[in-house]
C-alpha cells in the first residue's frame, strides 16, 4: 500500500513537472484584446492620414508652385498662380477635384484589381509597401517644384491608403467584430487630426513644405502598430488549444506568430463570390451615394463657398471646411457603441439633400455667414462617418464566417467609387462656374 502510494506521489510530481503551462488569466486575455483594439485604431489613423492631408493641402498644391531652377540655399517661398479674377468665386485655374482624382483613382484601381490576385499576397508585405508609399508622398509633395510632381506625390498617398484599407479591413475578419468599430474610429481620427494638424501648423506660420515633412513619423507609427502592437489571432490551422493561445499573445513580428495570409480565395468559387457580392449591393449602393454627395461638396463646392466678409483668407476658409468635415466624420465613426443605424439609405437621402442645398447656395449666395456653412459641413461629416461605420458593421453581422473576409474587402469599393464619380463631375462644374462673368 505504502509503495503504491509513494509511486502515485512520484507520478503526480512527475506530471507536475511536465504539465503544460496554464492558460492565461482573463485579465491577460483582456490585455490582448485591448492591444488589438488600440492597434486597429492606430492603423485606421495612420492609413488615412496622408490621404486626408493631401486633400487639406489641395488648395495650396493648386495655388502655388515653387519657382523652378532656383538653386539658392534660401527658399524664395511659393510662387502664386494667378486666380481667375473675372469670376466671383475666386477660382484656381484647376479645380481641387484634380487633387481628389489623383488621391482616389489609384485607390479605385487597387480595389478593382484586388480580387484578381492582389488578395493572394500575405498581409505583412502589403502593409510595408503601404507605409513606404505614405512616406514617399509627404517627401515628394514637400520638395515638389511643379504641379505634376505634386500630383505624383498625391498618387503615392492614394496607393498607400487604398492598399492599406483593403488589407486592414480584410484583416478584421480574423479578430473580434469590435475591432471594426476601432478601425472606423481611427480612420475618423485621421480625418480630424490630419486636417487639424495641417490647419494648425500652417496657421502657426510653418510653411506647407515643413508641415508635410513634420508628418513623416505617421508611416513609421503605422508599421510599428502592425508589427509590434497587434497580436496574432492564432494559427489559421492550429495544432491545438495551447498552440493557438500561445500564438495569440505574440506580436505579428514575432517568429512564433503564424504568418497571416488571406484564406478566402481557395474556398470560394467565382460563382460564390458573385453571389456574395450581389448580396452586398443593399449595403454598397447607399454608401456609394453618400460618398458621391459628400465629396462633390468637399472638392467641388468647398472652393466655391467663398465669403469675402470675413477675416479668413480663401485658403484658410478651405482648410477650416476640411477640418470641420473631418471632425464630424470622427465623431460619427466613433459612435457605433451608442448609436447603430441599420437602414443607411436614409443617410444617403439626407446627404443628397445636403448637396442640393449647398449647390443652390453656390449659385445664389443666399447664406449670410460663413458660420452657417460651418454648421452644415459639420453635419455633412456626421452623415458620412455614420454611413461608413454602420455599413461595415452591418456587413460583419450579416455575413457568415467563411464569407466575411471577402465581403469586407469587396465592400471597400463603395466609398472609393462614390468619391471617384464625384471628382469626375466636379471638374466640369468648376470650369463652368468659374468662367461665369
Amino acid at each position: 500500500m505504502g509503495g503504491c502510494a509513494g509511486s502515485r506521489r512520484r507520478l503526480s510530481h512527475s506530471e507536475e513537472e511536465t504539465a503544460p503551462e496554464p492558460r492565461p488569466p482573463l485579465l491577460d486575455r483582456k490585455g490582448v484584446d485591448w492591444k488589438n483594439a488600440v492597434g486597429f485604431w492606430l492603423l485606421g489613423l495612420c492609413n488615412n492620414f496622408s490621404y486626408v492631408v493631401m486633400l487639406s493641402a489641395a488648395h495650396d498644391i493648386l495655388s502655388h508652385q515653387r519657382a523652378p531652377g532656383n538653386q539658392s540655399h534660401v527658399d524664395p517661398g511659393p510662387t502664386p498662380i494667378p486666380h481667375n479674377s473675372s469670376s466671383r468665386f475666386d477660382c484656381n485655374p484647376v479645380s481641387t477635384a484634380a487633387v481628389l482624382l489623383a488621391d482616389i483613382l489609384p485607390t479605385l484601381a487597387i480595389k478593382l484589381l484586388a480580387p484578381l490576385g492582389l488578395h493572394l499576397l500575405p498581409y505583412s508585405p502589403r502593409v510595408f509597401v503601404s507605409g513606404v508609399c505614405a512616406a514617399g508622398s509627404f517627401i515628394l509633395v514637400a520638395f515638389s517644384h511643379s504641379m505634376g510632381t505634386s500630383l505624383c506625390g498625391v498618387v503615392l498617398a492614394s496607393i498607400s491608403s487604398g492598399l492599406g484599407e483593403i488589407t486592414f479591413l480584410s484583416l478584421t475578419a480574423f479578430y473580434p467584430r469590435a475591432v471594426i468599430a476601432w478601425w472606423s474610429s481611427g480612420t475618423g481620427g485621421a480625418g480630424l487630426l490630419g486636417a487639424l494638424s495641417y490647419l494648425g501648423l500652417t496657421q502657426a506660420g510653418l510653411s506647407p513644405q515643413h508641415t508635410l515633412l513634420s508628418m513623416l513619423g505617421i508611416p513609421a507609427l503605422m508599421l510599428a502598430s502592425y508589427f509590434f502592437l497587434l497580436t496574432s489571432p492564432g494559427p489559421q490551422d492550429p495544432g491545438g488549444e495551447e498552440e493557438a493561445e500561445t500564438a495569440a499573445r505574440q506580436p505579428l513580428i514575432s517568429s512564433e506568430a503564424p504568418e497571416l495570409k488571406p484564406d478566402y480565395s481557395p474556398n470560394l468559387s467565382l460563382q460564390e463570390r458573385w453571389t456574395v457580392f450581389k448580396g452586398l449591393l443593399w449595403h454598397i449602393i447607399p454608401l456609394v451615394v453618400v460618398y458621391f454627395a459628400e465629396y462633390f461638396i468637399n472638392q467641388g463646392l468647398f472652393e466655391l463657398l467663398f465669403f469675402r466678409n470675413t477675416s479668413l483668407s480663401h485658403a484658410q476658409q478651405y482648410r477650416w471646411y476640411q477640418m470641420l468635415y473631418q471632425a464630424g466624420v470622427f465623431a460619427s465613426r466613433s459612435s457605433l457603441r451608442c448609436c447603430r443605424i441599420r437602414f443607411t439609405w436614409a443617410l444617403a437621402l439626407l446627404q443628397c439633400l445636403n448637396l442640393a442645398f449647398l449647390l443652390v447656395d453656390v449659385w445664389f449666395s443666399f447664406l449670410p455667414s460663413i458660420y452657417l456653412v460651418f454648421l452644415i459641413i459639420l453635419y455633412e461629416g456626421l452623415l458620412g462617418g455614420a454611413a461608413y461605420v454602420n455599413t461595415f458593421h452591418n456587413i460583419a453581422l450579416e455575413t457568415s464566417d467563411e464569407h466575411r473576409e471577402f465581403a469586407m474587402a469587396a465592400a471597400c469599393i463603395s466609398d472609393t467609387l462614390g468619391i471617384s464619380l464625384s471628382g469626375l463631375l466636379a471638374l466640369p462644374l468648376h470650369d463652368f462656374l468659374c468662367h461665369l462673368s
